[in-house]
Order: structure tokens, then C-alpha cells, then sequence
């Protein structure tokens, strides 16, 4: 086996395939990459078992073949390989040898024979969606995913097909974020969910920062697919039923009180005074008044902090307490100049979206202060 190719051709899909490859692995070879050259190319391959990462490299190939390499010391020599360095890359008796200009690196290999694959994906749907939108639809709401939680539901993210309709929904149990985009074409089709893992979540968020042409989605009963030009990302979904979040989401028409406010203005106030927010709690006190808003935060050292912001609000004056992390995450996810701000009372959950915007909705819970 062996080819050669520039050191920015090949290291760009290697950083893209690393990402599948977990530091701490059970079995040595997750920590290794599959090389595959063949007479159409050059294939990369990175897995955890649960995540696949595939990315093709249409070149010449002097003499086909197939490997596994260590993925993190590859993509480490590539990084620190001079700009416009050329590799040529060869095995020989079990051995990597990758040499470029003066410098030559051996690397240690296990078969290829053995590394695993993600099952096979009998589709029951695939769609095809512009690569910035779904880039957008995930980055509103994958912040609202739970990180090691119980209900291991939680820890993905809810894709729900259906209807001329593709909607994401996360939650923490805290907070909620639900966003929609149109499907054309899909009208009148059954609604199908699954729940993404949050790692291929992150990856795939990743993985369209550099893809702005459609791409192909493949829906299974166990995986999903993500097909954008020559990368490919497969992952295994979470089984579980996802809770009805639908249940949890205001209606803003039946909420007695609602705040107009500058998006930018009001999530910079909320940054000063969470410096001096429980740093465990991430507790602060929102004032709501006519004309303005009070926000007030204060830590166990006794040290306070209070900001007024200009808004308009219609209602009954109100105080109520909500984690800071969570309005911060919301307004910044928020495109809109303007957000709102729909509330029942002091014990009930929050809506937030953005002025003239209904296809993003965030719900943040209220704390007891």
C-alpha cells in the first residue's frame, strides 16, 4: 500500500474522522483510523463502536490497500508537517512509514481486518436538507441536551420528520429548546421520531461548519446516516421514549404577562450581574415592572450585583427567579434584534423567542430563591 498527497489534503478529513475516535478506548484499535486506498481513492475511517466518521479523498493511488494507524499521532504529524508539505505514505511488513521532505515517522498498525464497523442502516427515510439550515436548526437548540443524566433519553437530541416538517428538541429537564424548519416536498408524510446521541450531535454541528450544499439525511429504526459530499456520519440512536415536550410549552396567547426587550442589550446585563451569581447555582432575580426590568444577583460572600434594562411590559408586576446560565444560552441562540418574554406567574416556566420568529421556542423552568 502506498500514495502520496499534500499535507492540507490530507489532514483536513483526518481532523474530521479523529473526531469519532475517543481518547480513552476499551479495545486498542478504536484509538486507530482505517486507511483504505483504492484505484477510486483514499477513505478514512474513525469509530467509537456507536459513531462513524468516513471521509473521501478522490487521487491516484500508487498501490491500493488497507490499515489502521494510530489516529491521534497521524493527525499530530500531518498538524505539525510544514504548510505546503507533500506525504507519501507506505506499509511494508506490518509497519507506517510516512515521510515528508527531510523528516521520516514509523508508525505501529493493527489489521483492518478487525476494526469494527457501525451496522448496516436499512433506511426507512432519508430527506434532503441544505446543509446551513440543518446547521441551524442543531445549534439552536443542542446547548438545551442533557451531559450524563439518568434518563439517558435526555442526553440526545429529538429529530421528529413528518408533515413538511423537520423539528430538533432538547432538554435538560431545566430548560427546553425547540426549533422548526420547513421540508418541501414532505407535506402529508407520518411523523417519525428519533433521538440522536449527543456525541453525534456534536459532531455533526461540527461536521456542517464546512458544508453549505444539501445534504442527505438516511433515517433507520436503529441509526441514522448524514451524507455531505465526500464525508459521510453514521451513528447509532438512543432508544427510549423522548418525554412530550409539547406539554411543557407555554401557549404565549394564554400568558397574563409579556416583556419586550433589545436581545443584545438584555443577555450583556445578564453577563455583569451573573459574575456575582451563586457560582453553583447560577441563581438571579428578575424584577419585572412596567418600563423596566431589575435583575439582581447575589453569592454566599455576601456581594450583590443589580442592573436595570429598558423594556416594555404589559401585566401585573412580578418577581421571579430563574438560573442565568440558562437566559444567557437562550438569547444567544436567539437571531432576532428583539426577544420576548411570556409569562404566567412566579411559578410557572417561561417562554422566550426572538420578536416576528415562531420556529425557535426556548422554556426555562423558575428557580426557588
Amino acid at each position: 500500500m502506498r500514495f502520496k498527497i499534500s499535507k492540507e489534503r490530507l489532514l483536513k478529513p483526518l481532523q474530521i474522522v479523529s473526531g469519532a475516535v475517543e481518547r480513552r478506548h476499551t479495545l486498542p484499535i478504536l484509538g486507530n483510523v482505517l486507511v483504505t486506498a483504492d484505484v477510486d481513492g483514499l477513505t478514512l475511517t474513525g469509530t467509537d463502536m456507536e459513531l462513524e466518521l468516513v471521509a473521501r479523498v478522490p487521487m491516484s493511488v500508487e498501490a491500493p490497500g488497507e490499515v489502521t494507524v494510530p489516529a491521534r499521532k497521524m493527525t499530530d504529524i500531518c498538524r505539525a508537517l510544514p504548510p505546503e508539505a507533500e506525504v507519501d505514505f507506505a506499509v511494508k511488513e506490518g509497519r507506517v512509514t510516512i515521510r515528508s521532505g527531510r523528516s521520516r515517522f514509523n508508525l505501529a498498525t493493527l489489521p483492518a481486518k478487525d476494526f469494527p464497523n457501525v451496522e448496516g442502516i436499512v433506511e426507512s427515510r432519508s430527506l434532503s436538507v441544505e446543509g446551513a439550515r440543518l446547521k441551524r436548526l442543531l445549534e439552536g437548540t443542542l446547548f438545551a441536551m442533557a451531559q450524563q443524566d439518568v434518563r439517558y433519553y435526555l442526553n440526545g437530541l429529538l429529530v421528529e420528520t413528518g408533515e413538511g416538517r423537520l423539528r430538533a428538541v432538547a432538554t435538560d429537564g431545566h430548560r427546553l429548546a425547540l426549533c422548526d424548519m420547513d421540508l418541501p416536498g414532505e407535506e402529508g408524510t407520518e411523523v417519525e421520531q428519533i433521538i440522536i446521541p449527543r456525541k453525534g450531535v456534536l459532531e455533526l454541528a461540527r461536521l456542517l461548519g464546512e458544508v453549505s450544499a444539501e445534504v442527505r439525511v438516511g433515517i433507520g429504526s436503529q441509526a441514522c446516516r448524514v451524507s455531505a459530499g465526500e464525508i459521510r456520519l453514521a451513528t447509532k440512536l438512543v432508544e427510549g421514549r423522548f418525554p412530550e415536550y409539547e406539554r411543557v410549552v407555554p401557549d404565549p396567547e394564554e400568558c397574563q404577562r409579556r416583556m419586550l426587550a433589545d436581545r443584545e442589550a438584555l443577555r450583556q446585563s445578564l453577563l455583569r450581574v451573573s459574575i456575582l451569581s451563586n457560582d453553583e447555582y447560577r441563581a438571579v432575580r428578575l424584577g419585572f415592572e412596567e418600563q423596566v426590568l431589575r435583575i439582581l444577583a447575589h453569592n454566599p460572600e455576601q456581594e450583590e450585583a443589580e442592573e436595570e434594562v429598558e423594556v416594555e411590559y404589559v401585566g401585573e408586576p412580578l418577581e421571579v427567579g430563574f438560573n442565568v446560565s440558562y437566559l444567557i444560552d437562550a438569547l444567544g441562540a436567539i437571531a432576532s434584534e428583539r426577544v420576548e418574554f411570556h409569562l404566567m406567574d412566579g411559578n410557572s416556566s417561561c417562554l422566550i423567542r426572538g420578536v416576528g420568529e415562531t420556529a425557535c421556542r426556548y422554556v426555562v423552568m423558575p428557580m426557588r430563591l
